[in-house]
């Protein structure tokens, strides 16, 4: 004999995700609900409550018994919940949108670890959306990276959990080879493409900041610091907003930009005392910061569309960069 009982539901409309996270929170609270319970609480009727337990145990592999003792649902594994705390198709966009800007993420052992908790809050739900605007439409180019070590990221990770002090060789800029350092791990910096540990060097009895990238044979000592209250890099960077790069020196900025550079400098914040005034041909930017090497390479990033005033330091690298260019222009 055949029955018009209704196949399970595959996916969930719109309106329900809010009603489904309210089952839950509901269920895990431990006052076993029943359907007449949820029905009530969720204005719906009980053959509704009855698709979203079945959808939630199918699709969402929530662990869901009925009691008979009790007259209600509960969760089998008390600690269950679902994935994820959002209630609308618009939370599910950027959740997708996440999952793009990790790909910034790509050549360190983050990018698998967050791509595999993302996939597992959005594969259950089937968003009935417009998949081409989730994962094609809304992108985050690919940016040039340095690659890191597994067993260099694990190590570090390691040593910041517990203020273990971590033992490494390290490849510096002017370096001829690597060098032992013996490093107190504060923070993992993420610039550009680029995972910076930074952290108080033993060796040069001051704050330091490495490459990930170039720090090979890490050890993970026994030894314990004390995490400084003043440890987070926020607090040596001097306010201006030009990445990682910690200076000795704060000093004051005056740069002149010109022609198609105005735009971009004029929509963005550098620096949190940054001060932007139109000069005969351009515009001026005052600001003040810490972060000398950066803010050298910024100026020369725009060519002949950027002057500097201030300080002179920079002044005279400035010159001796574009002397040396014109010696390398062809006749």
């Amino acid at each position: 004999m055949k029955t018009n009982k209704k196949p399970t539901r595959q996916s969930l409309p719109k309106t329900g995700l809010p009603r489904v996270y309210r089952i839950d929170q509901k269920i895990a609270s431990g006052c076993f609900p029943n359907s007449d319970d949820l029905a009530r609480m969720c204005k719906t009727s009980v053959s509704t409550i009855s698709r979203d337990i079945e959808y939630m145990k199918s699709q969402l592999m929530a662990p869901i018994e009925y009691d008979a003792f009790n007259r209600g649902y509960y969760y089998t594994k008390k600690t269950f919940r679902l994935p994820a705390g959002f209630a609308t198709a618009e939370d599910l966009l950027v959740l997708n949108m996440v999952k793009n800007i990790i790909t910034l993420y790509q050549d360190t052992p983050l990018y698998e670890v967050s791509k595999n908790l993302l996939d597992g809050i959005l594969t259950p739900i089937n968003y009935d959306g417009n998949k081409d605007l989730l994962e094609n439409r809304i992108m985050v180019p690919q940016i040039a990276t340095a690659k890191i070590d597994n067993i260099v990221w694990d190590n570090i990770i390691s040593a910041i959990k517990k203020n273990n002090i971590i033992n490494f060789y390290y490849q510096g800029t002017w370096d001829d080879e690597p060098k032992f350092r013996r490093v107190h791990p504060y923070q993992l910096l993420f610039d550009s493409g680029v995972w910076y540990l930074y952290g108080f060097s033993e060796e040069r009895k001051a704050v330091r900041v490495f490459s990930v990238s170039r720090i090979t044979n890490t050890r993970v000592t026994k030894d314990i610091f004390k995490l400084p209250n003043d440890y987070n890099y926020s607090n040596f960077s001097n306010d201006s907003y030009f990445g990682v790069f910690i200076g000795q020196e704060k000093m004051k900025f005056v740069v002149d930009f010109y022609e198609e550079a105005i735009v971009y400098i004029t929509e963005r914040q550098w620096a949190a005392d940054q001060n932007i005034s139109d000069n005969d041909e351009g515009i001026t930017i005052e600001f003040s910061g810490s972060q000398y090497d950066k803010i050298k390479k910024w100026v020369l990033s725009f060519g002949c569309y950027a002057v500097p005033r201030k300080p002179k330091m920079l002044v005279d690298e400035w010159n001796w960069h574009v002397l040396e260019m014109r010696k390398m222009v062809k006749k």
